[in-house]
């Protein structure tokens, strides 16, 4: 039972790297089996180009719009915006664009490994390059006059020049450089990011460490208390059903009630609230709306805020 919460305590520590790290294994390993079984490049000057660029950008794109799907943070901001009677559209002005760019600044972790994993392989890029009227040019400078002919052929193995198919470890070559430049350049991008939005961070370290806890637990204990209550509500309304009775009246929130806590949070330094539960219960008049408020902004590094652990588009 101890080896067990230990390792309960250890994926709720570090939930957010070992999801990356899942995600980056399973587009890894995505990528590996599309390219060895289901990749065949035509070895064709009309089609090597489309076919390569398709199998290296098209999947990104998928995957990236499958980050936004997945994403909690994304039908906070969604449902119900554009109701009609809504109060605020889909995000409003410099709020909603620095929420978009989260958004997408999250879900680019799944594309952007997908293209590193491909270009590092290197079967789409030289598929793609051989059909490229461009590259062959600058490639076959100074070789046989049939190279940019014989090009398209180079992937399969099949160009009748020796100097002409030495070209594909070229091509790979190149692949495999542009694959670690990019690496290079969203670790890069990643760390100034990072590093940048703590600096400007309005709450401290240890502040942050205890907003985690209590965003779990609060989580838990909301999820399980609305199943209860919930489990009574349809207890009664079955009963009387059955019974031809009239039901018991039951407190539930309102429609608007549940429109304010389901809004993105918002940070004001003036009131210390940790969640738009924690801001809800603590208004000062019951019409009180909490949604916007003077002084209120996005604080990037308190994204995890919209979107915990439990708080998937799949549950509660």
């Amino acid at each position: 039972m101890d080896k067990f919460r230990a390792v309960l305590d250890l994926h709720l520590k570090y939930h957010s790297a070992l999801s990356y790290g899942l995600v980056t294994l399973l587009t890894a390993g995505g990528e590996r089996l599309f390219s060895t079984t289901v990749f065949q490049c035509p070895c064709s000057a009309t089609w090597n180009a489309a076919y390569g660029l398709v199998f290296l950008l098209v999947p990104a794109l998928a995957l990236f719009l499958l980050g936004y799907v997945l994403s909690a943070r994304t039908w906070r901001l969604l449902t119900g915006c554009c109701a009609r009677g809504a109060r605020t559209g889909c995000g409003s002005g410099l709020r909603g664009a620095l929420v978009c760019a989260q958004l997408s600044a999250t879900a680019a972790v799944a594309p952007l490994t997908w293209v590193a994993v491909a270009l590092l392989g290197g079967s789409f890029y030289e598929c793609a390059a051989s059909g490229s009227a461009f590259l062959a040019r600058r490639l076959c400078a100074g070789r046989d006059p049939d190279c940019e002919v014989q090009l398209p052929l180079v992937p399969c193995h099949q160009a009748k020049e020796s100097n002409v198919q030495d070209l594909l470890k070229e091509l790979k070559a190149q692949s495999q450089v542009l694959g670690w430049i990019l690496i290079a350049a969203v670790t890069i991008l990643l760390l100034i990011f990072t590093s940048v939005t703590r600096c400007l961070s309005p709450i401290s370290f240890m502040q942050l460490k205890f907003w985690k806890i209590y965003l779990e637990q609060e989580q838990q204990i909301l999820k399980s208390q609305a199943t209860e209550h919930a489990t009574q509500l349809a207890k009664e309304n079955i009963k009387c059903f059955f019974e031809r009775s009239h039901p018991k009246e039951y407190n539930t929130p309102s429609v608007k009630d549940w429109q304010q806590i389901s809004s993105l949070y918002t940070f004001n330094p003036k009131d210390q609230y940790y969640s738009m539960l924690h801001k809800y219960v603590n208004r000062k008049e019951k019409s009180q709306s909490i949604r916007s408020s003077e002084g209120d902004v996005v604080v990037p590094v308190l994204g995890f805020v919209d979107s915990p652990g439990i708080n998937t588009s799949a549950e509660l």
